[in-house]
């Protein structure tokens, strides 16, 4: 009777065993599937981003990540509003922008950082256009450095900036622009996250969360929208060619914002989570790998903290 009850409680540990086995090879190869769906096919069969209507609107969009969304949408045949807060750089942009496409092109002047008194002006200037995508990019470190949540300079007036521009921004913008996608039941709604998000990130620990608020956000306005034709898609890059992060060099992990902003365009349609490219996907997945505690100790090291000031030092010598 024991040798049968042992015979037993083996055989139950070998199914466990093998079904827990079978779930991860499962789980693995969907999420290969869908990785291939999203970045291979979509190279292939993009989807037509002109359906969701004849205007695009794009947040902080004269430079990096922004800018360079505003000129592929353009180059896809939407006409684009630019908004961000210099002037001068609106204007050059929406040139550029309008000799490169031939498409038309608005831009309004608006400082996200300054609290909620920009969005009436905002609505007004939106005002008659049929909006098919919004794009929600514009966003901002709280600190130049890595560096404690204590430590960033002047840290009362940066900490209200972050969130007028990380987070006001984009609940704002939706709240302005989605009932009009509501009325005509279609719209996209692309919201730049970070895979900062994905985990606390010490040293960088208020983009983070902000990023965190952007991801469940988008997806939880997805869910409540997707049955009225509105996709709601979150954006989650890792490291691309800005000034955010000191014009690093590209290589097969950094992307150019360029190549970044056509990657995701394509993924639209595929998905509404995603890293926008395969290269940042994979690297993704790899450090998902990491356990948290490995993970802190790497970002709190010491040759963490001098790989950005030397970055930050050749960044700013380039310029003199």
């Amino acid at each position: 009777m024991a040798a049968e009850q042992s015979c037993l409680c083996t055989q139950g540990f070998t199914l466990f065993g093998i079904l827990v086995a079978a779930y991860i090879v499962i789980k693995q190869t969907w999420n290969i599937l869908r990785g291939l769906r999203s970045h291979i096919l979509s190279r292939c069969w993009r989807t037509d981003l002109k359906t969701y209507g004849q205007w695009a609107v794009v947040t902080g969009a004269t430079d990096g990540i922004g800018k360079a969304y505003a000129l592929e949408l353009a180059k896809r045949g939407l006409n684009v509003v630019l908004i961000s807060r210099t002037l001068e750089k609106l204007k050059r942009v929406a040139v550029e922008i309008e000799k490169e496409t031939g498409r038309k092109v608005k831009y309004i002047q608006a400082d996200y950082t300054s609290g909620t008194n920009i969005y009436h002006k905002i609505e007004e200037e939106l005002k008659g256009l049929e909006i098919g995508i919004l794009v929600n990019n514009v966003g901002m470190k709280l600190s130049e450095m890595p560096c404690k949540y204590l430590d960033t300079p002047n840290i009362e007036k940066m900490l209200n900036s972050l969130i007028n521009c990380n987070i006001q921004s984009v609940v704002q913008m939706t709240r302005i622009i989605l009932p009009q996608m509501v009325q005509r039941k279609k719209g996209l709604v692309i919201n730049i996250s970070s895979e900062a998000g994905n985990r606390p990130h010490p040293m960088a620990l208020m983009y983070s969360a902000s990023k965190v608020f952007v991801d469940f956000f988008s997806r939880g306005l997805h869910v409540e929208y997707k049955t009225q034709g509105i996709t709601v898609q979150c954006v989650m890059p890792l490291f691309v060619s800005t000034e955010m992060t000191f014009q690093m060099k590209t290589n097969i992990f950094v992307k150019s914002a360029a190549a970044f902003a056509s990657e995701a365009l394509n993924t639209v349609g595929y998905t509404e989570r995603t890293n926008g490219c395969l290269s940042h996907s994979l690297q993704s997945y790899a450090a998902n790998l990491i356990s948290d505690d490995l993970y802190y100790l790497l970002l709190e090291s010491k040759s963490i903290e001098e790989y950005f000031k030397n970055m930050n030092t050749s960044y700013k010598n380039k310029d003199k």
